[in-house]
């Protein structure tokens, strides 16, 4: 299985489980990400949901090799079905989720991280907004949350250089609640994981939709204008340019066009 779903004691655990590729996402693990969030939505037995990644990494982003097959109204379409359900189906859980995160936290895998309520990070991941190196805008909400968290100077930084943050500095700017070494990533995450099971988690879930109701636009009319603007950036020459170049493993040649 691509994704691996465990529950114990309240506590849900989702693991991507593609480390050969540090878990970048394919189509069809979006939409089971979708199906797995939705269905414990549903399951009262489940208090909080732990959100990770087998093997060195989290998520290094989307799998290319579905990319450049799509036209403009293709494209729109697969975003909202498929990054867009899935990004909504953790960011607007009633439930507490946490992301415990080490390696690539990269691309749309970032945006998933962001999408959680809290993020645990070991010392060896590395946030990333990937996107512009493969020609494309932010999606998945990258925007909109990245600008909750830390404002539009600090959002345009990220987009704008593609830079790998540190685990250290991600906590200085508060994107992450706390640092780990690596072998204690799972151990802190499950403790905070019993510690919020044991809660009043329907009250926290009442609370994370009164987080979400406080920003204009809201995270559907951000993705909205993502899904039109991504559908124009995939057809862009240095979209296809930033493609070919990840695949032939040398520096994309770029034309602003």
């Amino acid at each position: 299985m691509s994704i691996e779903l465990e529950k114990q004691d309240g506590i849900a655990t989702v693991s991507l489980n593609r480390p050969e590729k540090l878990n970048a996402l394919t189509d069809e693990m979006y939409l089971q990400l979708s199906d797995i969030f939705t269905g414990l939505a549903a399951d009262d037995a489940v208090r909080t949901v732990v959100l990770t990644g087998k093997g060195r990494g989290f998520c290094s982003g989307g799998d290319v090799g579905g990319m450049l097959k799509s036209d403009m109204v293709e494209g729109r379409k697969r975003l909202q079905q498929r990054h867009h359900r899935m990004i909504q189906s953790i960011a607007g859980l009633e439930k507490p989720v946490i992301a415990a995160v080490r390696g690539p936290v990269a691309g749309i895998g970032f945006s998933i991280a962001l999408a959680c309520d809290l993020i645990i990070a070991s010392e060896t991941a590395r946030f990333s907004q990937v996107f512009k190196n493969i020609g494309l805008i932010p999606d998945g909400g990258s925007v909109f949350f990245l600008t909750q968290y830390l404002g539009i100077a600090r959002a345009k930084e990220l987009v704008f250089t593609a830079r790998m943050l540190p685990a250290a500095e991600a906590h200085e700017w508060g994107l992450v609640m706390r640092v780990t070494s690596d072998a204690e990533l799972e151990s802190a995450a499950l403790a905070l994981a019993k510690d919020l099971a044991g809660s009043a988690t329907y009250a926290l879930g009442l609370a994370k939709q009164m987080f979400r109701s406080m920003y204009v636009p809201t995270l559907e009319m951000l993705l909205e204008t993502e899904s039109l603007s991504q559908s124009i950036a995939r057809l862009t020459h240095d979209h296809r340019e930033g493609v070919t170049a990840f695949r032939d493993k040398r520096k994309p040649k770029f034309t602003g066009r």
